[in-house]
């Protein structure tokens, strides 16, 4: 089935009795467990609310099996410590979710895990290399300059040393961009963002072999991040559109991006789309399109950020991202808060940077509304 099929149909749970066309929604934390080769449990991940998410998102990314958490941060956190133990070493792009940066900075050392930060080019990955090294994470588009990593080249270099990868999907969803085709081993998303795609649900996938699964369901099933079958029910609904609203997602950033490209109140536009972008060639190649996200640096000399944004009308200023409505922020004092002001200014985030998560919205509307506001 193709891309938007999937999204309407793959995983749906056939119920033959009342023969209704959505996955009914089983509300039990107890099953019964004589007579079945599993016990069925939320916290195991195997309840079949969960499974029919799980069904969706492998049809989507061509993935064997994965685990619906709930959250993005459970989904990375478990993953990464299923992984290294110990003395093991992790080689991370530099440029990740604020989030993810805070953990491995925060809690690996207290677990005696060592890492490596490497901009996104892939020879730095390369030399970071050790005998010790585990795992490689990245994320592309990153969060929040749209910096763009070849997925496939870090993905062959990791391969040869016998070392895991992780790639943080988030941005791009499998509606732009399939890692696992590209030779990722694990591919992870906030689902909070574009699978709920509503502002209203938070939750966490992850989508891999069914080796990796298996390696990952232990401990996960430890840490405790699972997800209630209502939340389910709203994720398997919510995917059902992820197509057509990825789709216009797509155009309206690409228009604004190249608008506001023009606009003299605006120093720089960052969106993998633009040809001018340092990633545009590797984006090209390995994207159907450049998402629904760009970020963008006001002219701080003669535009004030807090004014800018306390005068749009349409736009809200708000957290996260991937929703039908448009919304901005300013990494700096949200998703890149816990980020030392060094390191933000190491990777380019700058007070006047903002991060715009386009919507589904007429784009003429959205531009009109960044005008009026710019003065």
């Amino acid at each position: 089935m193709k891309k938007y099929t999937q999204c309407v149909h793959s995983g749906t749970y056939r119920d033959d009795m009342t023969r209704g066309v959505n996955s009914p929604i089983f509300t039990s934390s107890s099953f019964g467990y004589l007579d079945i080769p599993e016990n069925v449990y939320p916290r195991y991940f195997n309840t079949p609310n969960q499974t029919s998410v799980v069904r969706k998102l492998c049809a989507l990314e061509n993935a064997e099996d994965g685990l619906l958490f709930s959250s993005g941060m459970a989904a990375i956190s478990t993953v990464i410590f299923s992984l290294l133990s110990s003395g093991d070493h992790v080689v991370l792009q530099r440029d990740i979710y604020g989030g993810t940066h805070h953990f491995v900075t925060a809690e690996f050392e207290r677990f005696g895990i060592e890492y490596t930060f490497v901009s996104n080019r892939t020879e730095e990955f390369k030399t970071a290399i050790r005998k010790t090294t585990r795992v490689i994470y990245i994320e592309t588009p990153s969060n929040p300059l749209l910096r763009i990593t070849d997925i496939e080249a870090v993905a062959q270099i990791a391969r040869s040393e016998n070392i895991v990868t992780v790639i943080d999907g988030t941005f791009a969803t499998p509606i732009n961009q399939n890692p696992l085709d590209l030779g990722i081993d694990i591919v992870v998303h906030s689902g909070t963002k574009y699978f709920g795609g509503h502002s209203d649900i938070c939750c966490g996938a992850m989508l891999t072999s069914q080796n990796l699964t298996q390696k990952i369901k232990a401990p996960a099933a430890n840490f405790g991040g699972s997800l209630n079958a209502l939340t389910c029910y709203l994720i398997e609904r919510s995917l059902k559109t992820l197509g057509i609203r990825v789709e216009k997602q797509n155009h309206n950033a690409l228009f604004i991006a190249q608008t506001l490209e023009k606009n003299p109140h605006i120093r720089k536009v960052y969106y993998p789309g633009l040809d001018n972008h340092e990633g545009f060639d590797i984006a090209k190649k390995q994207m159907r399109a450049f998402g629904g996200m760009l970020s963008f640096e006001l002219d701080e000399q003669t535009i004030d950020t807090g004014k800018f944004l306390r005068n749009l009308h349409l736009i809200k200023p708000a957290l996260s991202l991937g929703g039908v409505e448009t919304i901005i922020c300013s990494p700096a004092s949200s998703s890149h808060a816990k980020i030392s002001p060094a390191e933000r200014a190491e990777l380019g985030i700058t007070d006047g940077l903002l991060r715009l998560s386009v919507g589904i919205e007429d784009c003429d509307d959205l531009l009109a509304d960044i005008e009026q506001a710019l003065g």
